[in-house]
């Protein structure tokens, strides 16, 4: 492995750590939270909340912590912070306490994902995420399986995780080129279908990964399915970026993110009118293919609409967007589902991510490239698939 890939390899550790473990394996844990703790799904739906509200937080500071303490420090900052938050989760089982762990774990995680997207090399850093699942699948059922009260223990492994993560990636968050620490935004008002589609998006897809254990788990699914399930799911997240490289680059206006949604939509729907271990799978396979391209799409229009010395502030200004969705999207599913069945989180991701599939293919448009963009455009065609998450 060359050094600029061992170095990419090192900094994916971070949307690893960051979403892979910080965020996603709390779909696992849930199971055996929820029994022992005697959660409806609207409080286990609340606890994605509380992380979305995190990731708003960081959302919303991470351009002016790059500013202050250049975007290597914040880098470092968010990962530390999210071994801690994890660790924390492992301390207490009052509802107050562990919704501030998930808010801390949030806002860490968004710390970690923007300024990663800017330090990171090659779209690789993007894969990271899948190999937090991929880990996440394959020790956290086993653990919890026939032991719920073991759930504090699932935390403290992915802490420890966590805190590994941050230490190999410690010397790789580094700048190679003059980066931009984060100048005022552009204006998304010329985006607003682009906006309008991700906030869809992050309000549907979460329900997803949210309480997809859970619909298997009121099936009876064995630990097994669910390991295979999740593992496999990560494993087509780290392909994601390799299968969806040329259509994101290539494909005009929202032609991409359209296919991208309609197929998680579908992917979505499959499970519900096919609930058979096989159908779980590729649905699975489907989704984790597909859903962190979503983001990636939605960078490279915004790439190209921006000026570099703004590109950090306006990507903090669309993950803002994406938080607000992902914060509002697990507690009403959630809440719904309570009042329905478990099978209605995955309608609500079908249903959402099925609209933005629409509005995609109808309304958003290939943005023109600014001027200064244009100028200096190809110094940055280096990450046409990096995420706003």
């Amino acid at each position: 492995m060359t050094a600029l890939g061992w170095r990419s390899a090192r900094l994916a550790l971070g949307t690893a750590s960051a979403l892979g473990l910080g965020r996603f394996a709390y779909g696992l844990v849930l199971p055996a939270m929820a029994e022992q703790l005697r959660w409806d799904l609207a409080r286990a739906g609340a606890m994605t909340t509380a992380n979305g509200l995190g990731y708003l937080a960081g959302a919303m500071v991470t351009a002016a912590l790059a500013r202050r303490l250049g975007v290597t420090a914040t880098f470092r900052l968010g990962m530390v912070l999210c071994a801690v938050a994890l660790a924390a989760t492992a301390t207490s089982a009052h509802y107050p306490a562990l919704l501030a762990c998930r808010t801390l774990a949030g806002f860490a995680g968004a710390l970690v994902f923007i300024a990663g997207a800017v330090l990171a090399p090659t779209t690789v850093y993007f894969a990271g995420t899948g190999l937090g699942i991929v880990v996440s699948g394959a020790a956290i059922p086993a653990l919890v399986d026939q032991h719920p009260q073991r759930w504090p223990l699932a935390w403290a492994v992915l802490a420890v995780a966590a805190g590994l993560a941050a230490a190999v990636s410690w010397t790789a968050a580094r700048p190679t080129t003059t980066v931009s620490s984060g100048q005022p935004a552009t204006s998304v008002r010329r985006l607003w279908p682009v906006a309008i589609v991700y906030l869809l998006f992050a309000a549907g897809y979460i329900a997803y990964v949210t309480f997809l254990s859970v619909y298997l788990d009121d099936r009876h699914a064995s630990t097994t399915q669910t390991a295979l399930t999740w593992i496999l799911l990560g494993l087509a997240v780290m392909a994601a970026p390799s299968l969806w490289r040329r259509p994101i680059r290539y494909w005009p206006g929202g032609r991409v993110l359209a296919a991208l949604l309609g197929v998680i939509a579908c992917a979505a729907a499959l499970v519900l009118l096919q609930p058979i271990p096989a159908v779980v799978i590729v649905s699975a396979l489907a989704y984790g293919a597909t859903f962190m391209a979503v983001p990636a799409a939605v960078t490279a229009i915004v790439r190209a609409a921006t000026p570099t010395e703004k590109l950090t502030g306006t990507l903090s200004t669309f993950t803002i967007i994406f938080a607000v969705g992902q914060m509002a999207g697990p507690w009403l599913a959630g809440a719904l589902a309570d009042h329905t069945a478990s099978a209605v989180t995955l309608g609500w991701t079908a249903a959402l991510c099925g609209a933005a599939a629409i509005l995609a293919a109808t309304a958003v448009t290939p943005p023109p490239r600014s001027s200064s963009d244009r100028a200096t455009g190809s110094r940055h065609q280096r990450l046409p698939g990096s995420s706003v998450r």
